[in-house]
């Protein structure tokens, strides 16, 4: 088998088995009575376990199938679920995540589990783990178990499905020890012959040995075999008898439903090819019983993200080609054409939409990740802490996805370190002693908000001003003029840090800094609101896509920019004598409120190549509840364009997000206008 062609899948769906694993292993811990959580966990392990051994990952597999042993002892009642089992549960998770993660990236998906893999066979044999209630029947069981079946064979689960469905169809099962007289010469012929009489009267399911080594000779005298028949045991024995120079037969029924029970119990055994065959028969059984229920259940396939780019990469060129046409057939004046250009713009709007839409994927591939980080960190901080997510349906483009995670990441580490407090602190200051953290995602208009948000301790306002001066962030002067959301944003200052000492978690001040500087390279920016004794908001607001936006072009002396239309409020034409002076800044008077007034030629240090008229076109832009008018020479009209980076040279620009192409083929800026607005 081709591994390679399977591989992206494998990554993929492993993905997805290990990150609903965790999911259901905190919900355990919430509810460890259930199991159905259980059966969830356990078909997850059951399905890695069988895809590894299929693609040859024996590590993956066989760390999986230990875990699974586990996980059978508490759905059958054998092991009581605790916090301590928990986390060896979430360790060997966690090591099964390092694998796949080193089988994406070329490796061959081994890692050094001894220390997981000991405590989870004490956890099966029943040892005491951290004062882990473990049933005192195990043992009692064992013993049943192997005196009911009448050997400690192992099987798959291959073949105990099939003994299982053959038992129910009215066959026997029987382990049939055969036993060769010593001074037997040619034993693999003699084997050949009770192997002919056997399938005969039945078929044989296992030998131990196996059947190339008992063609080899490789055994002693005695061998065993599984055999589902519909003749009693004595025809069994009888008919093997007949065969020369076999000493004894020894014929036992099997016990499938003891051997269950005692699955979890028994020595791990090598994974094989047949377990996963069940697997997949099983899984395909059920694919096909759904598709009658639901004809539609199976119209979704995986894209590789590489592919969406580039398909967008042309999408982006077709656009620029169409802003061409529609230029070209202005300036001749044709009818037809301008009638087929308008239809293929219409055509490209709805293409657009689709490939935007393929691009989109909701914000729980990367909140799912954060309540097992959260439980983590809150046990080593000694904290309880309750994260609640809300909106995780909220789309967003894929490559604004693939970098948040880092940013959230900081932000909630930040909450439970310095927000949330002790259990202790929390009661003796009327809280209760859980705090509670919340992750939420919305849409507005054209962007994304993320906040996080949590009922601790809030931020003090004094000590953030004194480490900031003592960082030399502000000066001792300039702090005293300072509001409270202006000290707060102080957070985000490189090298500020509030924590009293340096930890693992925090204490170096690259946390909020690196959070601002990575969501603002993203086109979003970030505030943050406290309420000190009450909690702390952290507000991220991002763009729902960084390919194509819609703009209002305007002209500016003989240059033209595009304004992105998400902050415009309005255009408006204003006289000389409406325009006001405060401070040394020229504003205005818009609906009763006073907004500054920025002349983008002066701005940009655009060169002047037309007279000041008596009349002034005014663009008015926000930045939450902050606005700006922007003065410019004249309004073109709105248009879709493509974002292009201003490359690796020109990262330090301010106030310009980017450039486009025109379809006259001159090159306009984009104006940040979050930049703009202070």
């Amino acid at each position: 088998m081709d591994k390679n062609q399977y591989l992206d899948m494998f990554i993929d769906e492993s993905k997805e088995h290990l990150q609903a694993m965790n999911d259901n292993l905190l919900k355990l811990e919430n509810d460890p009575q259930n199991v159905a959580i259980v059966n969830e966990i356990f078909r997850s392990a059951h399905t890695l376990k069988g895809m590894a051994a299929t693609m040859g990952y024996e590590d993956l597999a066989s760390l999986t199938h230990i875990m699974e042993n586990v996980l059978d002892g508490i759905r059958n009642h054998k092991i009581s679920v605790t916090s301590e089992i928990l986390d060896v549960v979430f360790e060997s998770v966690d090591d099964l995540e390092a694998m796949v993660l080193s089988i994406a990236s070329g490796g061959d998906g081994k890692r050094n589990v001894t220390k997981v893999v000991t405590m989870l066979e004490k956890i099966e044999k029943g040892e005491q783990l951290k004062g882990n209630p473990i049933s005192d029947e195990v043992a009692a069981t064992v013993e049943v178990v192997k005196s009911s079946s009448g050997t400690t064979e192992i099987y798959d689960d291959f073949e105990v499905t099939v003994l299982t469905q053959a038992q129910e169809q009215g066959f026997h099962a029987f382990q049939v020890t055969i036993s060769l007289r010593e001074d037997c010469i040619l034993k693999a012929a003699r084997v050949f012959m009770v192997f002919e009489v056997l399938e005969q009267i039945g078929e044989v399911i296992k030998s131990t040995p196996t059947v190339d080594s008992l063609e080899e000779e490789n055994f002693d005298s005695d061998f065993t075999v599984t055999l589902i028949t519909k003749v009693s045991n004595d025809e069994v024995r009888n008919r093997i008898l007949k065969v020369s120079e076999v000493d004894n037969v020894q014929v036992a029924s099997f016990d499938t439903e003891a051997y269950k029970t005692n699955l979890s119990l028994t020595t791990v055994e090598e994974v094989t090819i047949e377990e996963t065959e069940v697997s997949e028969v099983t899984e395909a059984v059920q694919t096909k019983s759904d598709e009658k229920s639901n004809p539609s259940g199976n119209k979704t396939i995986r894209v590789n993200i590489e592919r969406l780019d580039i398909l967008m990469n042309l999408f982006e060129e077709l656009v620029i080609d169409r802003g061409r046409l529609e230029q070209i057939a202005r300036d001749l004046k044709s009818s037809e054409l301008t009638e087929t250009v308008e239809h293929m713009s219409r055509i490209s709007g709805d293409l657009q939409s689709i490939i935007l839409n393929m691009r989109m994927v909701p914000v729980d591939q990367v909140f799912n990740r954060f309540p097992r980080m959260v439980r983590g960190l809150a046990k080593d901080l000694k904290k309880k802490v309750n994260l609640e997510i809300v909106g995780a349906e909220t789309e967003l483009d894929r490559t604004v996805i693939d970098e948040i995670g880092d940013p959230l990441v900081h932000l909630l580490r930040n909450s439970i370190d310095h927000g949330i407090e002790t259990p202790e602190k929390r009661l003796s200051n009327g809280k209760p002693e859980e705090g509670s953290i919340t992750l939420k995602a919305y849409h507005s208009g054209n962007h994304v908000f993320i906040e996080v948000s949590d009922n601790g301790a809030g931020i003090n306002r004094e000590k953030v001003l004194k480490k900031a001066i003592a960082s030399g962030v502000v000066s001792t002067e300039n702090s005293k003029n300072l509001t409270d959301k202006q000290v707060y944003e102080l957070l985000f200052a490189s090298g500020l840090s509030t924590a009293d000492q340096i930890t693992d978690v925090s204490g170096r001040g690259v946390g909020l800094d690196v959070v601002k500087s990575k969501i603002e390279s993203l086109g979003g920016n970030v505030t943050v609101d406290s309420v000190l004794g009450e909690g702390t908001t952290f507000s991220i607001q991002l763009p729902l896509t960084l390919s194509i936006i819609s703009v209002m072009l305007v002209e500016v002396q003989s240059e033209k920019y595009a304004i992105p239309l998400s902050s415009i409020i309005e255009t408006a034409i204003v006289k000389n004598e409406d325009i006001l002076a405060a401070h040394n800044q020229k504003v205005i008077d818009f609906r009763g409120s006073v907004v500054p007034l920025i002349n983008l030629t002066d701005f940009f240090e655009v060169p002047k190549t037309r007279e000041e008229d008596v009349y002034h076109s005014i663009v008015i832009v926000r930045k939450g509840a902050k606005m700006a008018g922007l003065v410019v020479d004249s309004f073109i009209g709105q248009q879709e364009i493509v974002l292009k980076s201003l490359g690796n040279y020109l990262t330090n620009v301010f106030a310009i997000s980017g450039a486009t192409i025109l379809g006259d083929g001159q090159v306009a800026l984009i104006v940040d206008c979050n930049a703009l607005i202070k």
